[in-house]
């Protein structure tokens, strides 16, 4: 969770495009970051695979107004509104797309080659029909700021107590790279955003570099059974909030858009 889903990404410079904040050439640059090249294919009128600023475009053209984020786990569907053959290959990714305005949502399918350090990253994002229905359990981001605050606190108290510690070359890299992010800028999503949104996801990824360090660091101090299970149960809560914030920061976009059109 240190790194933005490609599905944050393509939802955040995607909505900034169709509120004509930035450029098209702008937004697709932004979602493919660090990427070789992305995709999309399956688009209604389109033969076969093109380019994401043309993509784009067309995705508006078929009556597009916003995208929003689901990133689906076993057993929680976040963001997901189905149907089902949508909803399995979103949950086998992790992530996924889906537009509002006109029925479609979108799935990456990633391919690596090259050794580690010098990955050849490769993206087509798969169009498919979705259902029009509310998406499942995305709290406001009212509600995601306040559990993000609870879940930080009970898991700090929790794991200090267990002492899975915060050091060591791995743990220390990890906060590196975390400051060096924070202090690139302060864009964490993309132009045309709440600044509660903003704040949001900075709290999630907080909160996520807290489960990344928990799970890189072995056992820590935890060394029995029970304790090794009282952190993983701790754990799996928070996880599931700070993804439930995710996707409410990245859905904040749509969110206020409806609610000016009530």
């Amino acid at each position: 969770m240190l790194s933005e889903p490609r599905s944050g990404l393509l939802a955040a410079w995607g909505n900034a495009l169709l509120a004509g904040l930035v450029s098209p050439d702008d937004a697709a640059d932004a979602i493919v970051g660090e990427d070789a090249v992305h995709r999309v294919e399956g688009l209604p009128g389109e033969a076969g695979p093109v380019g994401l600023t043309l993509a784009l475009g067309r995705l508006r053209g078929l009556g597009v107004t916003g995208y929003r984020v689901a990133l689906p786990a076993p057993g929680h569907p976040l963001g997901l509104s189905g149907p089902p053959e949508f909803n399995a290959r979103a949950l086998e990714t992790g992530e996924a797309v889906v537009a509002s305005g006109a029925a479609y949502g979108l799935v990456p399918e990633v391919t690596e080659a090259g050794p580690p350090g010098d990955l050849h990253v490769e993206v087509v994002w798969r169009v498919t029909p979705v259902r029009e229905a509310p998406p499942a359990d995305v709290p406001s981001l009212g509600e995601a700021e306040r559990e993000l605050a609870e879940a930080l606190r009970d898991a700090t108290a929790l794991l200090s107590r267990l002492d899975v510690a915060g050091s060591g070359p791995v743990a220390e890299a990890a906060v590196d790279a975390y400051r060096a992010r924070a202090e690139r800028g302060r864009e964490v999503l993309a132009p045309g955003y709440p600044p509660r949104a903003v704040r949001v996801l900075e709290l999630a990824q907080r909160v996520g570099l807290l489960i990344t360090l928990a799970h890189e660091n072995g056992h820590g101090g935890a060394v029995s059974a029970s304790e090794i299970a009282a952190r993983g149960e701790a754990l799996r809560p928070v996880e599931r909030v700070a993804r439930r914030a995710q996707v409410a920061a990245y859905n904040a976009y749509v969110e206020e858009g409806e609610r000016g059109r009530r």
